[in-house]
C-alpha cells in the first residue's frame, strides 16, 4: 500500500469513527511495574555480572560515583535507572551488547 493510500485509509477510518459508524480497536497492554532496588540488590546484580563499579556504571550510562552511592545506600536509583536494573537483573546477557571488549 502506498503512503498516500495508507494516509487516506486512516483519514477515512477517523471520519467514520467520528460519525459513529465504526468502533475503535482496543488493545489491552499490561506493563510490569518498575521495581525499587536496595543497595544490596544493586551489589548482587553487579557481582552476578562480574563487573567492576566502573564498567557497571558505564554500561548503565551513569557515573561510578552514582553506583557507589547506590551501593552504600546513600542514594537510590530513580526512573529509567530502576527499569534498566530490572531488565539487566532479569536478562543478564543483554548487558554484553553494550560492552566493548578489548
Amino acid at each position: 500500500m502506498s503512503v498516500y493510500k495508507s494516509i487516506m485509509q486512516g483519514l477515512d477510518e477517523a471520519v467514520k469513527y467520528q460519525e459513529g459508524t465504526i468502533h475503535a480497536r482496543k488493545t489491552r497492554i499490561s506493563v510490569k511495574p518498575v521495581e525499587s532496588f536496595t543497595s544490596e540488590d544493586i551489589k548482587q546484580i553487579r557481582n552476578r555480572l562480574g563487573l567492576s563499579q566502573v564498567i557497571f556504571a558505564s554500561s548503565l550510562g551513569v557515573s561510578k560515583k552514582t553506583v557507589e552511592a547506590w551501593e552504600r545506600g546513600k542514594n537510590t536509583p530513580e526512573g529509567p535507572s530502576r527499569r534498566l536494573l530490572q531488565l539487566i537483573r532479569d536478562n543478564p546477557d543483554m548487558i554484553e551488547q553494550y560492552m566493548i571488549k578489548g
